[in-house]
């Protein structure tokens, strides 16, 4: 299955709103540096229904070498975490029927 692409985004923009090319374009990138923006700040980014995109610090451990079995340090880092949403999981699964109500799960589940 191939990746999508912003350019597959603005595309599916632009025949969901009648945009021009280029303005289905700008208002992907827009998104998409806002989101980065967020992100680069430290803080989440939260899309209803869809999930949250949170960066997370990695300390400094170690690790080995899977070719040689050599202990290795691997540096800190920060890398982005995405958690899906209950309704996307759900839909992915097949367990959400289109147009059936989507309340919020019972306390606990999800």
């Amino acid at each position: 299955m191939a990746s999508v692409t912003r350019l597959d985004l603005a595309g599916a923009v632009r025949n969901k709103t009648g945009m021009t090319k280029q303005q289905a374009s700008e208002v992907v990138d827009t998104l998409l540096e806002a989101v980065l923006q967020r992100l680069e700040q430290g803080g989440n980014v939260r899309v209803s229904g869809f999930g949250t995109f949170a960066v997370r610090a990695k300390h400094v451990r170690q690790g080995r070498n899977p070719k040689t079995g050599e202990p290795v340090e691997i540096t800190a880092r920060k890398v982005v975490r995405f958690k899906p949403s209950w309704i996307l999981r759900r839909s992915l699964s097949g367990d959400l029927v289109a147009g059936a109500s989507q309340q919020t799960p019972a306390a606990g589940a999800g």
